[in-house]
């Protein structure tokens, strides 16, 4: 026995004897509860005996006899395998005629002398021993009649009667079965195998039917060249009476095999398992059924149930076993036997008697995943005895689940037949028995179906085009997608051609081989979705081939061709064209064309022409390549059919008649000679014709004619074999000569300043001498009545066509003098001009003026300079100047009018607010009214000591609050310090917003700490140009305008006034402090005995301007040691009334520090050196040493 297990291992490989475990081996299993047993295990030793030794005689058999050679195998332990082979170990050929039995022997039909050899060997192979056992060699002789009959003839006399007769012919006898019937018994569930083997000449064929019925399908095979019938899985409707027919040429025999389908026992209902609690009921049933009909009995633990200890709560009713108010006792394992004499069925049943609080199996918080509107299922598996009560809720406090929208299942699985995602969520399951309860939560969630809400479509694409499919999937947020495209339910090629991307399938360079349905497939962890759609490549048709000319008549013949490949585009129509290589070689015309169903046509055909065809294919995508030509065929002469056409007459010179047609073409001569007849005749004049033959031209002209008078002509075709039919007539005109007369009666009337209408008599016709064109008028300017200069002269021209008497000239210059003339035209040219007609324009709105700069500005004027209009239409009577301010957030103020005489071109625009900007709206006028006007924008200066000032004075506009102004930069390599003033409440919050200038990306924003009026923007890239602006959050998001500037080299990105803004004035108030710290520093070491006569000097040079710092206005007084705090520069004081003169503001800040990269820290502080040579100055005059303000300062330091 192995360890832990009920197997048991028999070994005889280290000696032993097979025979010594022979026999019937049964398992059983035991406990406290009861004993299971198995099914009795049968061993046995496999056997492969040898050959019984016989004597085995030669065979010697006639021609066309049967022979059977007998096996007779050992029987072995399992039956062996038969075959058989040849000395040389080939296995011997068979046949209809030649074949081996089910019992192992050889049968023949009929022998023939090719059977003859000595070395017909049977083999039996015993595979579980795996030896092979050979029965000694048989020999077989057949002998020939022809060779008989020469063996009787030698021994015999010639009186003797003697001679075998011939093979002979034999109908059908059975070797095996023998007799007419027989029988055989197959169990239920096996194979049935029947044979019928029979000898004859010829050999005869083998047919199987049942009586009574038809051969079972799909479970009917025939065998051994349908000598034996195989019948798979045979059943009790199986048994009946089947015959096998052999037949030949002479006849038949048949036999009758009674078939009984007999059956082991089958299991109906086998005894399952019975769990129960104490006092519960049950049964166990063992239903079994066979041929013939088992019987069933019982045992307990392996014993039989009648003598088995008894059981109160037992009793056996035949097939049952009823149990009643069962208690713990009643435990045990109960077997049930069904047997009959093929077989036997044992199975074991446990009848477990239990009391056992609930118990759930699924794990706890299991978590479920559904689509919505698919099934859920939710387990909740569970044991216990008495079977627990199952109930199910939802949610921590939910009430119990119930209703249609439910479904409960025996095993506690809760199925909800369509989740919703309403139906996400906690489910408790509750399982309770009367020994206790236990509950159990699952959690469920429903995710939106994955959708294809694009789905691909189907297309046509042109061979060598680009195709793509699109396939645009939406899907729940938490599922992640994988979307796999197929070809044919295939993969896609391995070809780069073919693009994958997101949402799409993209196919380049389209060929034929990519047609097919091509299907996106979506996969996520819970649902699958796809759609397909077709690709059709389409191209140009093949051309069509094997074209034939049929029917060959002097004007018709009948074309036929077989069309090409259409490519997946239907052919619409096919083209004929036809080539005359008898007088255009190589030139193809077009014949007609039929519909793409038709593949025959009936041309018809001209003579005196060598035709070839071809065809062309035409489909939606286009036309194919032209067929190959069909052989030529040669049209016989004729008369011409048809006449030149287009035949007209027209004078060249007022005396001739040029006569024209168009030549007929090389295959509309009908045949060779091609001449025209001309002829002419004078109309309304009783003339004959004149008639004059003509080569094949084109023109003809008749001298000698009267000035444009009518003719009537005709031109008609006449060959080597006649004429063509009688042309039509035609009117034509001899030659036209120039107008005779000039229109009179010319009159204008001015409509208005830019539009005149003219009025003529219109000339007799005899006097036109020509067709009748029109009538031309010219018209030019004569001069500018405003300007009084005169000009290169331009003359327009106006035709008006036909009989008109009249016209309007527009495009007029306003006040201006004109003069115009009008001509007669015909086909040969103009008639003399009428006599010049003057007329003038009148005034009209002027242009706008040439120019308008604004110049000077300062903090309350502007300098206005403008040119004159450049056409002034007339007088200008005065200029009218419109202006009004602009606000940072581009709102306009009140509008002011000025009118300015004619003859100014400049204006001093004064009392305007300083720092603010204007749009001028500026136009001229004439008495008519107002001309269009020319728009300007400027801005006044800011005040240069950086000190507002109230603004007065009529028609200025108050500056809007709050508001940031007069943004500055100043710029490094990698930063920039933006500083700013803002106007308005206090505690504003502002904000700096930049990006690169001409950019479309969004602006970066950096927010100011605390109410700073400066900030330092750092990682900026060198060499780069930035736009800027600042901004105050909670005051209507009012930002300043725009600011750009560059970093690198240059300085700032614009030149400003430093002196003016506000960073440079916190600078220098810094300065200012450590100068006064060291001051007061020196005072005290100097009231120590110090050298520093601090207080003298104040009081020897004081200065009246000098006062103490003031938080109101920003100023602060200071004070300098006459022998180390000199002044820096002679005459660089600022002014006392506080402006600064623009050559000491235009410095830069490269004049104060040590190049770019040494002024300015990246906190924006600045770091130059302010102090100059250390040589003493003597002080000049009664000024002081002080550096009044930051200003003044910046001024010194140069």
């Amino acid at each position: 026995m192995k360890p832990n297990s009920g197997t048991l291992v028999i070994n005889i490989m280290n000696g032993g004897k097979a025979e010594a475990y022979e026999g019937v081996y049964q398992c059983t299993a035991r406990n406290e509860r009861g004993a299971a047993i198995s099914n009795n295990i049968v061993i046995r030793p496999s056997r492969s005996p040898l050959w019984t030794k016989e004597k085995l005689e030669p065979n010697q058999v006639r021609e066309g006899d049967s022979l059977v050679l007998h096996c007779r195998p050992p029987v072995g332990l399992p039956p062996p395998i038969i075959f058989w082979m040849d000395n040389a170990f080939q296995r011997l050929p068979q046949s209809e005629r030649v074949s081996q039995g089910l019992n192992g022997d050889l049968y023949f039909s009929n022998v023939q002398p090719e059977d003859t050899r000595e070395d017909y060997i049977c083999y039996a192979r015993f595979n579980h021993t795996q030896t092979i056992q050979q029965k000694q060699p048989i020999s077989v002789k057949v002998f020939s009649m022809d060779s008989l009959n020469d063996t009787i003839a030698a021994n015999l006399s010639d009186t003797d009667i003697y001679g075998a007769k011939p093979v002979t012919e034999r109908q059908p006898v059975l070797l095996t079965p023998t007799g007419s019937t027989s029988t055989k018994v197959e169990l239920r569930g096996n194979v049935l195998l029947l044979e019928c083997i029979a000898a004859g000449l010829p050999t005869p064929v083998i047919r199987w039917i049942k009586e009574g019925g038809e051969l079972p399908a799909n479970r009917t095979f025939f065998e051994n060249f349908k000598k034996t019938l195989k019948i798979i899985d045979v059943s009790e409707a199986d048994s009946g009476n089947y015959k096998c027919i052999a037949r030949n040429i002479l006849g038949s025999a048949h036999h009758v095999i009674s078939v009984t389908v007999k059956a082991a026992p089958y299991w109906i209902t086998a005894p399952r398992n019975l769990v129960l609690s104490p006092g519960e009921d049950g049964t166990l049933i063992c239903r079994a059924n066979g041929n013939p009909k088992p019987s069933i009995s019982w045992l307990a633990n392996g014993v039989p149930i009648a003598i088995a200890p008894e059981d109160p709560s037992r009793k056996v009713d035949g097939d049952t076993i009823i149990f009643s108010r069962v208690q713990e006792r009643s435990s045990a394992v109960y077997q049930c036997n069904a047997s009959n004499e093929y077989g036997y069925l044992l199975a074991n049943a446990f009848v477990n008697v239990l009391a056992e609080p609930p118990r759930i199996l699924t794990p706890a918080n299991k978590l479920y995943q559904v689509i919505a509107d698919s099934p859920a299922l939710l387990d909740c598996a569970y044991f216990g005895s008495p079977k627990p009560e199952i109930e199910w809720f939802k949610g921590v406090k939910g009430s119990i689940l119930r209703g249609n929208e439910y479904v409960f299942h025996d095993n506690g699985t809760l199925e909800i037949p369509v989740a919703q995602k309403d139906s996400t969520g906690t489910y408790t399951c509750v399982a309770r028995n009367e020994l206790g309860k236990i509950q159990n939560e699952v959690q469920l969630e429903v995710k939106d179906p994955t959708m294809i809400i694009k789905q691909p479509e189907y297309k046509v694409i042109q061979r060598y085009g680009q195709v793509s499919f699109e396939c645009i999937i939406k899907h729940d947020s938490t599922l992640a997608p994988t979307v796999i495209w197929l070809k044919d339910n295939d993969e896609l090629p391995d070809d780069e051609r073919f693009l994958v991307g997101k949402d799409n399938l993209t196919i380049m360079n389209v060929t034929d081989k990519d047609d097919g349905t091509y299907t996106c497939i979506v996969n996520t962890t819970l649902d699958s979705v796809s759609a397909s759609a077709v690709l059709t490549v389409v191209a140009r048709p093949n051309p069509p081939f094997d074209l034939e000319l049929t029917g060959q008549l002097e004007r018709s013949v009948e074309l036929s061709w077989i069309p090409g490949d259409e490519n997946n585009s239907p052919i619409t129509n096919f083209v004929i064209e036809y080539e005359d290589g008898l007088h255009e070689s190589g030139v193809w015309h077009y014949q007609t064309e039929v519909p793409g169903t038709q593949t025959t046509v009936q041309l018809k055909l001209s003579p005196y022409v060598n035709y070839s065809f071809r065809v062309i294919a035409v489909n939606e995508i286009g036309r194919s390549q032209p067929s190959e030509p069909s052989e030529q065929y040669l049209t016989k002469s004729a008369n011409p059919d048809e006449n030149p056409s287009n035949v007209q007459g027209i004078g060249s010179e007022p005396d001739n008649l040029v006569i024209t047609w168009e030549s007929l073409k090389g295959f509309q001569s009908n045949g060779p000679g091609l001449q025209y007849k001309v002829s002419w005749r004078q109309k309304d004049v009783d003339d004959e014709w004149t008639s004059v033959i003509v080569a094949n031209v084109s023109k003809y002209i008749v001298s000698g004619t009267p000035t444009f008078v009518p003719y009537e002509i005709k031109v008609q075709a006449l060959n080597d074999l006649g004429y063509a039919p009688e042309p039509s007539e035609v009117i034509g005109h001899s030659g036209e000569d120039l107008p005779m007369v000039a229109p009179g009666n010319v009159q204008v009337h001015v409509i208005n300043s830019t539009l005149a209408k003219v009025h003529w008599d219109p000339v007799p016709l005899k006097t036109v001498r020509g067709h009748l064109q029109g009538y031309k008028v010219y018209y030019w300017k004569v001069q500018s009545l405003s300007r009084r200069s005169r000009r290169h002269i331009e003359k327009k021209i106006l035709t008006f066509r036909g009989n008109k008497t009249f016209g309007m000239l527009p495009g007029l210059e306003p006040y201006s003098s004109y003069k115009l003339n009008v001509r007669v035209v015909n086909g040969k040219g103009e008639g003399p001009a009428s006599p010049d007609k003057v007329f003038r324009t009148p005034e009209g709105v002027p242009s706008s003026p040439s120019f308008l700069k604004i110049t000077n500005p300062t903090l309350d004027s502007l300098t206005l300079e403008w040119g004159s209009p450049t056409h002034p239409n007339g007088v200008l009577t005065s200029y009218v100047l419109k202006f009004q301010p602009i606000n940072n957030t581009h709102e306009l103020g009140p509008l002011v009018e000025i009118r300015i005489p004619a003859n100014e071109s400049s204006l001093i625009l004064k009392n305007l607010n300083y720092s603010t900007r204007y749009k001028f709206y500026f136009n001229a006028q004439t008495s008519v009214g107002s001309g269009s006007q020319i728009t300007e924008e400027a801005v006044t200066i800011m005040d240069e000591a950086g000190i507002l000032r109230p603004a007065v004075g009529a028609g200025k506009v108050q500056p809007l609050y709050p508001r940031i102004r007069n943004v500055t930069t100043a710029a490094a390599e990698t930063y920039a310090n933006i500083s700013w003033e803002y106007e308005g409440p206090d505690h504003a919050n502002f904000y700096v917003e930049y990006g690169v200038a001409g950019s479309k990306e969004d602006w970066k924003k950096e927010i100011v700490n605390g109410s700073r009026s400066f900030f330092v923007l750092k990682g900026l890239t060198p060499g780069t140009a930035y736009k800027v602006r600042v901004g105050a959050e909670g005051l209507s998001g009012f930002r300043s305008s725009e600011d750009v500037f560059e970093t690198g080299p240059a300085m700032a990105s614009r030149q400003v006034d430093i002196a003016t803004q506000g960073w440079f004035i916190g600078l220098m108030c810094a300065v200012a402090l450590l100068i006064l710290i060291l001051l007061i520093v020196c005072f005290i070491r100097r009231n120590k005995g110090g050298k520093y006569p601090v207080k003298e000097k104040e009081d020897a040079h004081a200065d009246p301007e000098i006062q103490p710092m003031k938080e109101d206005d920003g100023t602060f007084g200071e004070y300098s040691d006459a022998e180390d705090h000199k002044p820096l520069k002679k005459g660089s004081r600022t002014p006392s009334d506080r402006t600064v003169k623009k050559e000491d503001s235009d410095d830069s800040l490269v004049d104060y520090g040590e190049g770019v990269n040494g002024q300015f820290n990246e906190d924006g502080s600045f770091i130059g050196q302010y102090s100059g040579k250390k040589e003493k100055e003597p002080a000049e005059g009664n000024e002081s040493s002080e550096a009044p303000s930051p200003v003044n300062a910046m001024n010194s330091f140069v």
